[in-house]
């Protein structure tokens, strides 16, 4: 019974570690210090480093997308920006949140969206998408046009999540993302009437068949009488996306304040 006590005892401290700027003892899984938010990796010395790392079991290796570190990954700030990056973010925000608005308020028909500035950053993906799709046939390539200008700010998100430990930024290129799909949404609308103008100068009215990738992509699915229904869907996942991209970067907005408040408050004492 001893040696069960002293047992647990032991792989509960080798499950344990200590923030390395406030001392809080946490679980040893943790990227993120549960009290200041402090970044482990931004302090840990190299062999630190790789010492922890060969004292993680394999068990704990099947934790790695566990509900606390996607929490960490999706919500952790960086305790040593100054409040200079946070205005810098605020901008950023504010920006998002009038824009974005003014995007959703638009009527599909408008095309709005399509005609904004942010419409020729997509577009090289769109036409990238069709290029880097042809070997799987006609329908996948006339698909891999809106398939390419989403895939790139998605894409973006993740390296900017993953690999830069940077979730305000993540939030903005899922704005980026919800917002293509407010792009589409009037090409999508247009698959019957064929009237937006095309890359080339063209109309889906004067172009050949096949040009016009929506009429092409819901015509040969059988779905061409469902262009509005289908408009319609991708403009509510794309506001629904950009709502919860100006949510979560208004969230780390507001804990980045308070840790900032609080080391300031911790400085005067």
């Amino acid at each position: 019974m001893k040696k069960k006590i002293e047992l647990d005892i032991q792989n509960s401290e080798q499950n344990q570690q200590q923030c390395p700027k406030c001392g809080c003892e946490q679980d040893a899984e943790n990227t993120e210090c549960v009290r200041c938010g402090v970044i482990f990796e931004k302090f840990w010395p190299i062999s630190g480093r790789l010492r922890r790392g060969s004292q993680v079991s394999s068990e704990n290796a099947g934790k790695s997308f566990s509900g606390k570190n996607i929490r960490n990954l999706l919500f952790h700030v960086n305790p040593d920006q100054n409040m200079l990056y946070g205005i810098g973010h605020g901008i950023v925000l504010t920006v998002l949140i009038l824009w974005g608005l003014r995007l959703i308020a638009a009527p599909i028909q408008s095309n709005y969206a399509g005609n904004s500035f942010l419409h020729l950053i997509n577009l090289p993906f769109h036409e990238a998408g069709h290029v880097f799709f042809r070997p799987f046939g006609r329908l996948i390539t006339s698909m891999g046009g809106s398939l390419g200008q989403l895939l790139v700010p998605l894409t973006c998100c993740l390296v900017l999540l993953i690999k830069t430990r940077d979730p305000f930024g993540g939030a903005v290129t899922f704005w980026w993302f919800g917002e293509n799909f407010l792009d589409l949404a009037p090409y999508i609308n247009d698959a019957r009437n064929l009237v937006l103008p095309l890359v080339g100068g063209n109309t889906g009215r004067s172009a050949p068949y096949g040009f016009h990738d929506w009429q092409f992509i819901l015509t040969e699915t059988g779905l061409l009488k469902y262009d509005h229904i289908l408009a319609r869907a991708a403009w509510l996942i794309g506001s629904f996306i950009m709502f919860t991209a100006v949510f979560w970067a208004t969230f780390l907005l507001i804990r980045q304040y308070r840790i900032l408040a609080q080391e300031r408050s911790t400085r005067k004492r």
